[in-house]
């Protein structure tokens, strides 16, 4: 009896093993994959809000080197026509298509800027499904169908 045992020597898995295995994978994944979710909505966050940072750099070395032109007591301001091409090539974001005049007309790619005086006090980018608004002091970023919040 035991050679006949020994000689039905089966070598694999049985189906419920394999199962087994597969399940404890599919919980696995099940875990795994709202982490992964998390992080890259982070990434794309601070993503908009490095190329914000940029933008308002751009725009601010371009307000300084107008202003050093200006005789004093000038003013300077930022124009689509001659600045645009200037702010992309120094904030390295090619796909900027307008600085736009009202925030409201704010879509993908494009950028709303505000000057007070000689520093730029707000900028609106919107891109890759978000927008991120800097109001002179910090970076706020929401979804591209949400607003931003209101100072009371």
């Amino acid at each position: 009896m035991l050679k006949k045992l020994r000689k039905n020597n089966k070598k694999g898995f049985t189906l419920v093993e394999l199962i087994v295995v597969l399940v404890i994978l599919a919980i696995l994944a099940a875990l795994l994959v709202p982490a992964l979710t998390g992080y890259i909505d982070k990434a794309k966050e601070k993503q908009i809000i490095a190329e914000t940072r940029q933008i308002v750099m751009a725009a601010q070395t371009i307000l300084d080197e107008k202003y050093a032109t200006q005789p004093v007591g000038g003013t300077v301001t930022l124009t689509e026509t001659d600045d645009l091409d200037e702010i992309k090539e120094l904030s390295e974001l090619s796909t900027i298509t307008n600085l736009i005049t009202s925030s409201n007309d704010l879509e993908e790619n494009k950028v709303y800027i505000v000057v007070t005086g000689t520093k730029v006090s707000e900028v609106q980018y919107q891109a890759h499904g978000l927008k991120c608004k800097y109001d002179g002091t910090e970076y706020e970023v929401v979804e591209e169908d949400e607003s931003f919040a209101t100072a009371p």
